[in-house]
């Protein structure tokens, strides 16, 4: 495999490394996992009609605050 040389800032570098789901996780993994989880698309970013639906879904019940916060969410289950 070939590799190459990214050039990313400091900031950059330790919000990937709080990413990495074990401590010797390679950029390249992590950097994989993560386009693993993007809908499949075009090249353009189209994404397909059952993605848009659950994106608008997910904005609607913010905007009519069908939503709850990390520390409501925490609160109910009792893990203050």
């Amino acid at each position: 495999m070939d590799y190459t040389t990214i050039q990313i800032s400091r900031s950059t570098r330790e919000k990937l490394n709080g990413l990495r789901a074990y401590k010797r996780m390679t950029y390249d993994e992590l950097l994989n996992a993560l386009m693993s989880l993007i809908p499949e698309g075009d090249e353009e970013g189209v994404y397909t009609e059952n993605f848009r639906a659950s994106l608008l879904r997910g904005l609607l019940d913010v905007k009519e605050k069908k939503t709850h916060t990390t520390e409501e969410v925490k609160k109910q289950l009792g893990i203050q």
